[in-house]
């Protein structure tokens, strides 16, 4: 065995405790736990319980109490939605469905002894390990910026407190203020993100500060839904936003989180609120669990499984799985697959073909939605788009309204379909 096949972090794994049942022969139930709380792990814990009635034991292992989902998270920027209506618990997982939710960080995998390691000193031991751990982000990606900086120029993409941080820096900007943006390169987390964020928070200083600008650095030619952006940024904000490509410099940036200045191909800009947004990888326990390919977990789409380790099933952002983006949708969608196979393997029960689903709603002015979406199948070697739709430029205001209205309903439907 080599270190490759395994990971620890702090103490050594024969001195941690082992949180199981006492083990009877014949009588011990297949072991699933499921690491991170979002649109794929609160999923797959809700599905296989669920499934299979009690027959696995499921797992749930989330440090946060409260999950703020990043979808949705630009509304409460722009003023349409307050932070509680973004916010869920796990109780219900807990109470109806059976699943032991543990509030704690996984720390480290040993994939031979088949065990996670916790922060608090436990190990839980698996048939099945389920990865949902959404991103990290990749070190040195924006020069002048890190972790640390984060309060200063707050990424706000991984959602709660960094969206109360980055709210509360725009309502307190000076009039006539400068907000920035440095947009992330692909493939990264709701490739809409950034720009529906743009949308929201020019939404806000319109209403409160319309002489403000809005500077975008972004590394990328084009990004989704860039005409129905462009077109909304005029109808609703006209020369209030200035994006700048990779034409432009757009790719070589820049911050000083001390001074809040953002330079842009060697041009220095004073900014008032600097949203930097780097790039991405996936979790930071994938790589702990030796299972990435760069910086994402590659997978089988027929199962979800690990390439690298048959034993571990990997959703939602963290993965490299072909077509799909890196969305809530998604990785819900990839969720009811991985729990599919798992109670298969584990009990015996049918499995059908992978398909799967995905639309990215966003808002970009009142009662202004678009979105983009497809449906998907797994083929052996990825997951593979079959056909898609978009929203259009010059649709009047009643479908749009009525697409928002979808992007509502289907919120509700899919935080019930997570968190029951």
């Amino acid at each position: 065995m080599t270190m490759k096949r395994r990971t620890f972090l702090g103490a050594a794994a024969g001195t941690v405790a082992t949180l199981s049942a006492p083990m009877v022969l014949g009588a011990a139930k297949p072991r699933v736990v499921v690491i991170g709380g979002g649109a794929g792990g609160a999923t797959a814990a809700r599905y296989i319980a669920k499934g299979s009635k009690g027959a696995i034991d499921v797992t749930l292992v989330e440090p946060s109490r409260t999950y703020y989902t990043c979808f949705f998270s630009n509304l409460y920027l722009g003023g349409f939605r307050e932070l509680s209506s973004i916010a869920h618990s796990y109780g219900t997982l807990a109470s109806q469905y059976g699943v032991n939710v543990v509030h704690d960080w996984a720390v480290g995998i040993d994939r031979d002894a088949k065990t996670v390691t916790l922060a608090g000193g436990a190990a839980l031991p698996y048939d099945r390990l389920v990865l949902s751990p959404g991103i990290d982000f990749v070190d040195g990606a924006v020069e002048g910026w890190d972790v640390t900086a984060q309060n200063k120029m707050p990424h706000a993409y991984k959602a709660g407190s960094q969206s109360e941080l980055l709210k509360a820096q725009i309502e307190a900007m000076p009039e006539g203020g400068t907000f920035a943006m440095v947009a992330p390169p692909n493939p990264y987390r709701c490739p809409p993100g950034p720009y529906e964020r743009v949308s929201m928070v020019a939404h806000v200083l319109k209403e409160r500060n319309p002489t403000a600008k809005i500077i975008v650095a972004d590394p990328k030619p084009k990004f989704s839904k860039m005409a129905l952006f462009q077109e909304g940024w005029g109808n609703h904000y006209d020369g209030m936003i200035d994006w700048i490509g990779p034409d432009f410099g757009g790719n070589s940036v820049s911050v000083d989180p001390d001074a809040m200045v953002l330079s842009i191909d060697g041009e220095d800009t004073k900014v008032d609120v600097c949203n930097v947004i780097p790039a991405m990888k996936a979790g930071r326990i994938c790589e702990m669990a030796g299972i990435t390919d760069g910086n994402w977990a590659p997978v089988d789409g027929r199962t979800m499984q690990s390439r690298m380790d048959e034993n571990i099933h990997v959703l939602g952002d963290a993965c490299a799985q072909g077509d799909m983006p890196k969305s809530g949708f998604s990785a819900n969608s990839q969720a009811k697959v991985a729990a599919m196979a798992i109670r298969s393997a584990l009990t015996d029960s049918k499995m059908f073909p992978a398909k799967f689903s995905n639309t990215c709603w966003s808002l970009i002015g009142t009662n202004d939605g678009v979105k983009v979406g497809a449906t998907y199948e797994a083929t052996e070697e990825k997951i593979a788009k079959v056909d898609g739709f978009i929203s259009k430029t010059g649709e009047d205001a009643e479908l749009r309204q009525a697409t928002f209205e979808e992007s509502v309903g289907w919120y509700a439907g899919i935080t019930s379909d997570m968190f029951g």
